[in-house]
């Protein structure tokens, strides 16, 4: 029998949001996790330029490799060989990739909830166990090592995010170290999903490299770059998982496409404008903490880095989905819900992106800021006639 798949409830929420907007709705998205602002200028042009003398086809570019091989060295002090790079369509298949390079069907893998969606989802396609650690305000809504030295018996492997989606948490150095101290002792093999290196505003997020030089790590362009359309990304393995990794890449998905090859890597050189967009974000960021606990929303996850507010309303339902969808009928104002993201607790949870124009975040919180004050008084008076029922 084929394994079920939930759905990607956002998506649903996206596809209302089009609706309206051509009906003539006025809409804000900020449903999606990806940067409103497009590929880097000279990444643009040069896309033109090779459009206008290449012919394309299926190509791995030693040269990127080489790029990304060295920007570990630069960011992090690691030494990563060019081999270990593999180019993917995405993060997305780089994350199939190292899944099933390491683990055979029905593997258990740790990993953390509130957590991506795809990541539960793609474990169940392979036919692995998802095996869900709730992680909360104690914990900062992160994995702890503390939480996988608890597991019995020990799972086959780990998934971590730093930045995570969708709330945008850090996990400290000295915590992915015993995080990588505990996956070396109990012999669990670690997966890094650093798609969000590069947006941090509390501090910097270190890679898992530093503490597991083992870890299979994977990123992509489509965040700090701007460069979601493009569908590149890449996977860092240990040498003993080169053959299988390029095996699996070539029979799966072949090759990225050549022409985002040749813009990612000159997007690699346009960190000014890439840090003007990082910015916006910090501002947008600012906004909206300050803004949602006025609107009654206290309980917000620390937004170290990515671009989310990862955000508690089950004072106002136990429904994220419906919530979700009448806001964005009400309002204009597309979120995500955090059933999506957490299947057990998600239900009194939204996420909202903030890589969008600061203007565009302004105006939403000029749109919800009255809905939620009308929620918040229906939601009290619904409680004081609970309260006072029968006296």
């Amino acid at each position: 029998m084929p394994v079920k798949i939930d759905p990607f409830h956002a998506i649903s929420i996206s596809r209302l949001a089009h609706r309206l907007r051509a009906e003539g709705r006025s809409v804000i998205h900020m449903e999606f996790g990806q940067p409103s602002t497009g590929a880097p200028a000279a990444a643009i042009d040069a896309a033109h330029r090779i459009l206008d003398t290449d012919g394309m086809g299926y190509w791995e570019s030693p040269g990127l490799k080489a790029r990304i091989a060295t920007y570990y060295g630069e960011t992090y002090g690691v030494a990563v060989d060019p081999e270990r790079v593999i180019l993917t369509c995405g993060a997305s298949p780089a994350f199939v990739l190292a899944l099933s390079c390491l683990f055979s069907p029905g593997a258990r893998i740790a990993l953390a909830r509130p957590g991506y969606v795809a990541y539960r989802n793609t474990l169940k396609a392979l036919h692995l166990v998802p095996v869900e650690l709730a992680c909360g305000d104690a914990e900062r809504f992160q994995i702890t090592a503390a939480a996988v030295e608890r597991l019995d018996p020990a799972p086959e492997g780990l998934i971590i995010a730093s930045p995570a989606n969708p709330t945008g948490t850090i996990i400290p150095p000295e915590e992915l170290k015993a995080l990588a101290d505990v996956c070396k002792r109990r012999g669990i093999a670690l997966v890094s999903d650093e798609i969000y290196h590069g947006l941090s505003y509390t501090r910097a997020a270190e890679s898992m490299l530093q503490h597991a030089p083992n870890a299979l790590v994977v990123n992509s362009f489509s965040k700090y770059f701007s460069m979601a359309g493009w569908r590149l990304g890449w996977l860092i393995v240990p040498e003993t998982l080169i053959d299988a990794a390029r095996a699996r890449m070539g029979n799966l998905f072949l090759t990225p496409p050549s022409l985002a090859q040749h813009a990612g890597l000159i997007a690699f050189d346009c960190r000014e404008e890439l840090e003007g967009h990082l910015k916006t974000y910090a501002r947008n960021r600012e906004l909206l903490l300050k803004a949602l606990p006025q609107m009654g929303l206290r309980r917000i996850a620390p937004p170290d880095g990515a671009f989310y507010i990862y955000a508690d309303v089950g004072h106002l339902t136990n429904d994220s989905l419906a919530f979700c969808e009448a806001l964005l009928r009400d309002t204009g104002v597309a979120v995500a819900p955090g059933l999506d993201f957490d299947p057990v607790d998600g239900h009194g949870f939204i996420r909202l992106s903030f890589a969008v124009s600061t203007d565009l975040v302004e105006e939403a919180i000029r749109r919800i800021k009255p809905w939620f004050a009308a929620r918040t008084l229906d939601a009290a008076g619904a409680l004081h006639i609970e309260e006072h029922a029968g006296e």
